[in-house]
């Protein structure tokens, strides 16, 4: 009897640790490169997923689609570049602080002693870098493959109209996106290109991709917002600081915290390097500070106001006049080539968020009907709580929206139903019964409705003040919506 429970012992424990090692290997290791918030690359964020959509209901052919997209990775913009260099000389007093403390210089880390700045020298910031080319050209290869009945026809402005900010990073993501769309499709050099058109609109008036910056009331909803946010952030980043005060003996302060954060989400995302200043966090402090920077993003850009994403309202009206003329040329029968398949946008994250806000993505239960009552959300939660609203996933660089409009003649109820795509992948829409493939009629009453009984000039106007004047498109748009 003895014999046999020495035997059932180890037996036991021998299961007990085939099944902890097993739940250990099932985790992926903890990568740092994904839990950068807005400053993630977007094979990062989509961790090799790439256009892994189920076929449409037999008989659904795309007829239209709406591209939303962010510009690609990007350097630092000229502000950020200024605290990064500001950032040598406070590693410098650190160090010098410590000198005459052997312990406390054995502890600092090796590089803090004579680090430049990657950036120190540059005259212009927030340029797009070649990875950040990269990521366009190859969703627009990407997309191509995806819808080639969509893009089958010869390039003409009109068929495939593209548009950017003025913002030179989001007009080479244009440009870089076009190249890979077109691709072999034209007479130029050995690889076979074409030119194609990109529009613009004036920075002042541009109230459908940088609505952000013509809308005063917005403008002045974050500025007063601003140091509410940074309060919410101090109890993160006080705990970190303590924390590191004691793991290298140097006297850090909140500040250096933020910049030494801000300074590995450039390495990481922008040079490959995380064995440096991300190296100085642990996986839990990462994920606390991914967590703040999420937190702003929903206060600042999301559902932490209504006027956020109701501001976006002109590119709503865009994209659903671009909807219903697709379906009155198909009603009517319209000749190839007589009209437009695509409608193309490259814009920033505040333009990508709001709109990603207003399609009612990244909801959960009771969420939807806050939203159409125009209440706030409660903030995500702190880790290691679980939450849906992450940086990475509704805004990484290149992060984009798709709607796709299909046709579907045998189906009785309506012939035309949408598909949204968040990163190329399918997702669902609390507003349409959490389905990624709604009805238009649906799409319409449930979603676009409610969000139509504002005006851009109603919610942006601060009294007293003159209204920003819409291009004569977009007031023709509202007059037929």
């Amino acid at each position: 009897m003895a014999g046999t429970k020495q035997i059932v012992m180890p037996m036991f424990l021998l299961v007990l640790l085939f099944l902890f090692t097993s739940s250990r290997a099932e985790q992926p290791p903890f990568s740092i490169k994904q839990h950068l918030s807005t400053v993630t690359r977007y094979s990062a964020a989509n961790d090799g997923r790439n256009s892994n959509i189920a076929p449409a209901p037999d008989g659904c052919v795309p007829i239209h689609l709406n591209l939303v997209a962010r510009h690609g990775t990007r350097d630092p913009t000229k502000k950020r570049i200024r605290e990064l260099n500001n950032l040598e000389s406070q590693l410098d007093m650190l160090i010098r602080g410590a000198v005459g403390n052997d312990s406390s210089l054995r502890k600092a880390p090796s590089w803090f002693k004579g680090w430049k700045s990657p950036w120190r020298g540059k005259v212009k910031g927030g340029e797009l870098i070649p990875e950040g080319e990269e990521e366009l050209y190859y969703l627009g290869i990407r997309t191509r493959k995806l819808f080639s009945d969509l893009f089958s026809d010869d390039y003409s402005s009109e068929v495939y109209t593209i548009k950017a900010t003025q913002v030179p990073r989001a007009s080479a993501s244009a440009v870089a996106f076009g190249m890979g769309l077109f691709s072999g499709r034209g007479s130029l050099g050995s690889d076979r290109r074409r030119a194609f058109s990109v529009i613009s609109e004036s920075r002042a008036s541009d109230t459908m991709l940088r609505f952000f910056d013509c809308c005063q009331k917005y403008e002045d909803y974050r500025k007063n917002q601003e140091p509410a946010v940074d309060k919410l952030k101090e109890p993160v980043l006080d705990d970190i600081t303590k924390s590191f005060t004691e793991r290298y003996g140097l006297n850090f302060t909140r500040l250096h915290i933020s910049s030494l954060w801000f300074l590995c989400k450039q390495e990481a995302s922008l040079l490959n390097i995380t064995n440096q200043a991300c190296g100085l966090f642990s996986p839990s402090e990462v994920v606390l500070l991914e967590w703040t920077d999420d937190v702003e993003l929903f206060i600042l850009k999301g559902y932490g106001n209504s006027l956020n994403y109701k501001m976006g309202i002109p590119l709503l009206e865009d994209v659903i006049q671009s909807m219903k003329q697709a379906i009155k040329a198909k009603e009517e029968k319209l000749v190839l080539g007589s009209y437009e398949k695509a409608r193309l946008r490259f814009a920033h994250a505040e333009t990508v968020v709001p709109f990603t806000c207003l399609l009612g993505l990244f909801l959960e239960g009771p969420d939807v009907g806050q939203t159409l009552r125009e209440q706030p959300l409660q903030l995500p939660p702190q880790p290691p709580a679980t939450r849906i609203w992450k940086g990475s996933t509704v805004a990484p660089f290149a992060g984009n929206n798709m709607l796709v409009l299909y046709s579907c003649p045998a189906n009785l109820s309506d012939k035309y139903f949408v598909r949204v795509l968040h990163n190329e992948e399918p997702i669902t829409m609390p507003g349409c019964d959490n389905s990624d493939f709604c009805s238009f009629k649906v799409f319409m009453e449930n979603i676009v409705a409610p969000h139509l009984e504002h005006d851009f000039d109603t919610l942006c106007t601060v009294d007293g003040e003159e209204p920003v004047l819409e291009p004569e498109s977009n007031a023709r748009l509202r007059s037929e919506l």
